[in-house]
């Protein structure tokens, strides 16, 4: 399905700050289902492809609304960006339209703010206790694509981990793309609807192992794991290279039995990626 897509750098003085910043600014951002927004880190940038030199790390922050999204970037920025030690954040998406986001951070600054240029880039400079905080201007994004999927089906549950993991590492290696679930896997996959009326989404009972004989079960008789991987990405050719380099890394896996997908009839967008297609 359709999603508002922005895609940040975020550096620091070393790898490990520069880490900390970013898994903080993506937290709380698995489902917008029940989370305010969908995030994660893309892909971690040396010091030699960084904006400023310095090691850091792409991250996603992903929402259907583009207000929203943009009330998201800036609260992330400015709770989790702005307040570690040696952080900066830079745009990292060409797109048309963006968020003013260090427009609007910059009065953080009581003014004492500043601008700089840094290899192009306008950059607020915002002086802290600790020294000085860098946001670039303005924020891009653009129409991205959520929800990509696949199932992993193994012969124990450690076996289908295991695989989910693989795919999960290898999916880091193709850039404008993240995994918002906790490690990347869904060990809770869901359907659209429920039984029950206030709710809008529940447990994918046809992928439950240990409904099998409760059941219309759609998993094989020998498989006893059972994980999800989704991906959201910045464009539908992303998350496709997505999808093929992670079950390509899953199926390396002992004890993997067979991969599939949840497509629930169409109903969740325009967008359809039959795995067959991928290969």
């Amino acid at each position: 399905f359709g999603i508002k897509v922005s895609r940040l750098i975020i550096t620091a003085a070393t790898k490990h700050l520069a880490k900390i910043a970013a898994t903080e600014a993506t937290g709380f951002a698995t489902s917008v289902i029940g989370c305010p927004a969908e995030a994660g880190i893309d892909q971690y940038i040396p010091p030699t492809e960084s904006p400023d030199g310095r090691p850091g790390y792409a991250i996603m922050i992903c929402h259907m609304s583009k207000k929203a999204l943009g009330g998201q970037i800036m609260d992330r920025i400015g709770q989790c960006v702005l307040t570690a030690p040696t952080a900066a954040a830079f745009n990292a998406l060409e797109s048309d339209e963006a968020f003013p986001t260090g427009k609007q951070l910059k009065f953080f600054g009581d003014g004492f703010e500043t601008e700089k240029d840094v290899n192009g880039k306008k950059m607020h400079v915002i002086p802290i206790m600790s020294g000085e905080f860098l946001v670039e201007d303005e924020m891009g994004w653009k129409d991205g694509v959520a929800g990509g999927n696949f199932f992993i089906m193994a012969d124990s549950q450690m076996a289908s981990i295991v695989a989910a993991e693989a795919a999960v590492d290898a999916i880091h290696a193709v850039a404008g793309v993240i995994t918002p679930f906790s490690g990347g896997m869904v060990a809770s996959g869901s359907k659209t609807g429920s039984k029950y009326s206030f709710m809008s989404a529940s447990t994918n009972e046809k992928e439950c192992v240990t409904l099998k004989d409760q059941v219309d079960t759609e998993l094989p008789e020998n498989v006893f794991g059972n994980m999800e991987i989704v991906i959201d990405g910045v464009d539908e050719e992303s998350v496709r290279a997505a999808m093929k380099a992670g079950i390509e890394a899953a199926c390396q896996v002992p004890g993997v039995i067979e991969i599939g997908a949840g497509n629930y009839g169409g109903s969740l967008g325009p967008y359809q990626i039959h795995l067959q297609d991928l290969f």
